[in-house]
């Protein structure tokens, strides 16, 4: 006869992939014919965007768009010039297990862009992507909880009482907005915008209900030619606050939201001297938590015999969840002195895991672009990259997700030999650990215990075996634990060492 058990269903998401995909982009683009012969290239100013995620059969979809600006000295003129040029990207993953039914989440970022002239209307377009994609699949677990009407059967069962730690949701909300930036300027005429980026960070997030409410800023920095051609930087900060729908998850939820920018466009004014500012971001929200459950994990019958079916649950538990800030000082050498610097940028590469015994070291290329002005005033430009490394106390059996990010500017200076930089690189860890639980599947009772056993004795007396438990001497001579412990006037479940044992048959 088969037994009836209560189940219980857990739903959650599976990470099916999580990867960091690294790829160059080149395009030929020939000058517009309004702009002027190109003379020299001086830097490129870019912005990745995100348009569109898709999930497929065993495949996550990425596309994108990037779009930059090249500055240029143009040939019988002072100043810079700029040239704007749009190159689409796309990336795939590979995520096995992943249906049209699952959630690609993607952040996309310019690591590096160059330019070279072919002659002076055409140049060479070259850039270095960077795209974090992670591949989020639902499921549905059914766990054994217990047997219904246990009594009827005579069964005795174990429980485990624990917890999960699993991905809960998985949610994206676009939004708009728009302000305006007072460009930094004097009586005169406005500054020319050369360049415009945006970063946006969302520095606060918090579950109330069934809602999600998270805040940020989207950063903005400006690179502007005055009229008389000098090279100036300006930052605005425009906040935003919003709320998002999470069902699932509990108020005791972790939450991480990355905000992404989609499209972006700006207009100056009648006079030049605000720019009106238009951002389209997609907030993308994974939230984490513990649920409780019960898993059915041994059971017999004390009046029949019992065949059962077992497997092996992997059940997650969090671990540690920190921030690691490193700070970062190094000299990036130019061969020549630098008078200025005018400005300074920072992407973040993929993080690889390496280890050391129980030591899990985490390491980050950080791509730096710095503009400055040489002793000649004239405006170059230089890129470097620099390894980023932590060490995390992490035994084998713990697995790390770890993203980074670059807090605050990036301070530049001139020193001896070229510019010395100053920044900060926040390594985010959550690391969890998987156990293996047995439980109970199926189960059926077959005939009478007593059945071909002949008299069985009322009493037998023996001593635990090492390693030997109650549950399994109370399983192998079909009596109950409470029997045993009241027999041997007992209170706790752990055995005496060395002690005979009473053990009654039931009947």
């Amino acid at each position: 006869m088969e037994l009836e058990f209560e189940r219980d269903t857990i739903i959650s998401y599976d990470r099916v992939a999580q990867v960091t995909l690294c790829q160059e982009e080149t395009l030929e683009s020939i000058v517009p014919d309004a702009c002027p012969d190109i003379l020299r290239i001086v830097d490129v100013c870019g912005q990745a965007t995100l348009s569109g995620k898709q999930a497929r059969e065993g495949m996550a979809q990425v596309t994108g768009m990037v779009r930059a600006v090249i500055l240029y000295q143009p040939e019988g003129a002072a100043g810079l010039r700029r040239m704007e040029v749009g190159l689409p990207f796309t990336c795939q993953a590979e995520a096995p297990g992943l249906t049209e039914r699952g959630t690609v989440l993607a952040s996309p970022r310019l690591r590096c862009a160059e330019a070279r002239a072919l002659n002076p209307r055409k140049v060479l377009l070259r850039v270095d992507l960077a795209v974090d994609i992670t591949a989020c699949q639902p499921a549905e677990k059914s766990i054994c909880c217990g047997v219904s009407n246990a009594q009827e059967g005579a069964v005795c069962q174990r429980q485990f009482q624990g917890e999960q730690y699993q991905l809960c949701s998985v949610q994206e909300k676009p939004f708009t907005f728009s302000d305006h930036i007072r460009l930094p300027s004097s009586a005169g005429e406005p500054p020319q915008v050369l360049a415009l980026r945006v970063e946006p960070v969302c520095t606060e997030s918090k579950l109330i209900g069934s809602k999600l409410i998270f805040k940020g800023a989207a950063e903005v920095y400006l690179l502007l030619q005055e009229p008389g051609g000098a090279l100036t930087t300006g930052h605005e900060s425009m906040p935003f606050s919003q709320i998002m729908e999470i069902a699932g998850a509990g108020e005791e939820g972790d939450c991480q939201v990355e905000v992404e920018l989609t499209s972006f466009q700006w207009e100056p004014d009648a006079d030049g001297r605000e720019l009106e500012l238009t951002l389209e971001l997609l907030a993308q929200a994974q939230v984490r938590g513990h649920r409780a459950l019960t898993l059915l994990q041994d059971l017999y019958s004390t009046a029949w015999q019992m065949e059962t079916e077992g497997q092996l649950y992997t059940l997650c538990r969090l671990w540690e969840q920190s921030v690691r800030p490193q700070a970062v000082r190094e000299l990036m050498e130019t061969g020549e002195m630098v008078r200025s610097v005018v400005d300074a940028r920072l992407t973040l590469g993929r993080v690889d895991q390496s280890r050391e015994g129980d030591e899990l070291v985490l390491t980050t290329d950080a791509w730096l672009t710095i503009l400055y002005l040489d002793e000649n005033e004239l405006p170059q430009c230089i890129r470097r990259t620099i390894p980023v490394s932590c060490r995390l106390d992490c035994p084998e059996n713990v697995r790390c997700l770890c993203r980074c990010s670059c807090p605050g500017e990036v301070f530049a200076a001139p020193a001896a030999g070229g510019a010395e930089v100053r920044f900060t690189v926040e390594f985010h860890c959550l690391t969890t650990v998987n156990d293996q639980v047995p439980g109970v599947s199926a189960a059926r009772l077959g005939e009478a215990r007593s059945a071909g056993e002949g008299t069985r004795p009322s009493v037998v007396l023996r001593l635990a075996a090492p390693g030997e438990g109650l549950w399994d001497i109370a399983k192998a001579y079909g009596t109950t634990t409470e029997q045993i412990l009241q027999a041997n006037e007992l209170e706790e479940e752990d055995l005496p060492l060395g002690r005979m044992l009473l053990i009654p048959s039931t009947r």
